[in-house]
């Protein structure tokens, strides 16, 4: 058994959301993948949603919160994982097992720069939402967004890499079901 000091904090959140061997396959969802793009949207919207609802806008942002841990499982296994949605939680699952792996040089570094990128539209979004400026939580979420999609390009491309030597991550790949 791994000792818990030594798991990577991705490891341990995708434990916190419950993703085992079988739930990372539900992940592979290409619904799932999508819909999870529109988490930061959602809670930006009931966030703002305080100036109407007050402190009501509690109820949504608890709703979207709880949508944000269940979407991962909650949808079926996909009929085919030869998409590029799919091969994101594939490489994603090697990037949060990378002490594991020999991962090639070229994708060590670059994803965590990824996650930086998009921490950096943090300060947009806190400052946006806080002052009600459109303009700045707009470009807090197109920050947010790029860096997402980069980072979720990246594993497709780190999964492509080390599926050609591993039969194992190579059988995770099926295609559409009849």
């Amino acid at each position: 058994m791994k000792n818990k000091k030594n798991m990577q904090w991705e490891e341990k959140l995708s434990k916190a959301f419950g993703l085992n061997e079988s739930k990372w396959v539900n992940h592979a969802n290409p619904w799932s993948v999508y819909t999870r793009f529109f988490i930061p949207v959602l809670l930006v919207l009931v966030i703002w949603s305080r100036v109407w609802l007050g402190i009501f806008c509690l109820i949504p942002i608890g709703v979207v919160i709880v949508w944000n841990f269940i979407n991962p499982l909650i949808f079926p296994h996909p009929k085919s994982t030869k998409n590029w949605a799919s091969k994101c939680t594939f490489g994603e699952r090697i990037w949060i097992k990378r002490k594991e792996y020999a991962i090639p040089k070229r994708h060590v570094k670059f994803p965590n720069w990824l996650m930086v990128f998009s921490a950096f539209s943090l300060p947009f979004l806190v400052h946006g939402l806080y002052h009600l400026d459109i303009w700045t939580t707009i470009a807090g979420l197109l920050i947010m967004a790029a860096g997402k999609a980069w980072f979720l390009d990246r594993m497709v491309w780190l999964y492509e890499d080390m599926k050609e030597g591993s039969e194992e991550f190579a059988k995770w790949e099926y295609p559409q079901q009849t």
